[in-house]
């Protein structure tokens, strides 16, 4: 029975992936955490931290403490974002709250060759809450519901989204499967159109593996991604060597991108505090993104 719902879920995700027209608000497709974005930002398995609000709120039900994070993301193109998030218990259901900001500096106007006649920034803005609970035995179920704002010049505009995941934990030992959908929503218009939200789908699953009497441990990621507007597939792949808990090093794999395709990374994690570092090359000579965060976990 267990099965049977994990696989009508997930296959009810994949029929509900249809073309939704061209989207903005780009944002809402960055990573969200140094630690995801370094094993190749699928997130939809693998997490047990407040990061899992971004990608499957399903796997909050894994968090056994309060957490709190703060990530700095230092993308191309004079594009930088800021995110938070926060986690705490109620009623035994875990919670967590996360919030955005992304900029884009000094983008030029020109109304004919020459010397840009001004300049101008692009902000975005996400806040979210999150929450998990348990429908079966290692099944649970999480959603997210988020408010969005983009601002341009004297443009402006507002929406609301929702993000909808599941989670199958111990398939056996080591082996959970998750699934998510991620931002169905709508936006007021702006100027005279309307943005449409990035509505994409995840699919994947994670192994744990320890070895050498606890000393160390492997993680393998791997899954499916697609944004329900386009073509392309993407395929996703992680790798996490984790040594006593105290040191991790990272590495990702995914296709069908046109100027990425690799990220890596590292995480340092001492009595409960956690510092990670992602690098994420791009070609075209578009440049490189670097993404720090740190994690709390009140034990």
């Amino acid at each position: 029975m267990k099965k049977t719902f994990v696989l009508l879920l997930t296959l009810s995700f994949i029929v509900a992936a249809q073309s939704a027209g061209n989207t903005g608000l780009s944002f809402l497709k960055l990573g969200f955490g140094a630690r995801n974005i370094a094993m190749g930002d699928l997130g939809v398995t693998g997490i047990s931290d407040v990061t899992a609000l971004h990608y499957n709120p399903a796997l909050l039900s894994k968090m056994k403490t309060p957490q709190l994070m703060f990530a700095h993301n230092e993308y191309i193109q004079d594009t930088r974002s800021e995110s938070a998030g926060g986690s705490l218990f109620i009623y035994g259901l875990p919670f967590a709250v996360g919030v955005n900001t992304t900029s884009i500096d000094d983008i030029e106007v020109r109304t004919k060759p020459g010397e840009a006649e001004a300049t101008f920034n692009a902000n975005y803005f996400s806040s979210s809450l999150s929450t998990a609970f348990s429908v079966y035995d290692n099944v649970y179920i999480g959603v997210t519901a988020k408010f969005i704002h983009e601002s341009m010049l004297t443009y402006k505009a507002d929406g609301f989204g929702f993000d909808f995941g599941v989670l199958y934990t111990n398939l056996f030992e080591g082996l959970e499967l998750g699934a998510s959908m991620r931002n169905i929503g709508s936006m007021s218009e702006f100027d005279e159109e309307e943005s449409t939200l990035p509505t994409d789908v995840r699919v994947g699953a994670a192994y744990n593996l320890e070895y050498g009497e606890g000393m160390a441990d492997l993680m393998f990621t791997a899954g499916y991604q697609k944004y329900t507007d386009t073509d392309d597939n993407h395929f996703h792949l992680g790798l996490e060597y984790g040594f006593k808990d105290m040191i991790f090093l990272r590495g990702g794999y995914f296709t069908g991108y046109e100027s990425k395709s690799f990220s890596g990374g590292f995480g340092v994690n001492y009595f409960g505090i956690s510092f990670d570092y992602a690098f994420m090359p791009f070609d075209y000579d578009l440049g490189s993104s670097h993404i720090l965060s740190m994690h709390y976990s009140f034990e």
